[in-house]
């Protein structure tokens, strides 16, 4: 799927769901989202134990989590992500491969 696709995937459920939040709100429910998403890593892959069956085993549904409060937030803000990436993708090039080399 595009980015431009599933930004309006995400627009038209919040706006069936009432519209959205304020920025910083967004922001904060991002965090909140990055937040499950550490400890379900940290149970998985780092010393954290898990509390109940199944915790930490939602690594996936975590991901979408994020991807999706990312893409409301982008909305929010009218950035359109498919064009900001090409953009940071093309300028970042070398930043990246510092970042990722081993």
């Amino acid at each position: 799927m595009e980015i431009k696709k599933a930004q309006e995937i995400v627009d038209e459920t919040i706006k069936q769901y009432g519209g959205y939040w304020e920025p910083l709100s967004m922001l904060a429910r991002l965090t909140e989202e990055v937040g499950e998403l550490a400890r379900a890593m940290n149970i998985k892959f780092g010393g954290k134990k898990s509390k109940f069956v199944g915790d930490g085993k939602e690594i996936k549904e975590e991901i979408s989590d994020v991807l999706y409060t990312l893409l409301a937030l982008a909305n929010k803000l009218e950035v359109k992500l498919d064009e900001e990436f090409v953009k940071k993708v093309n300028e970042s090039h070398e930043k990246y491969k510092e970042v990722y080399s081993k």
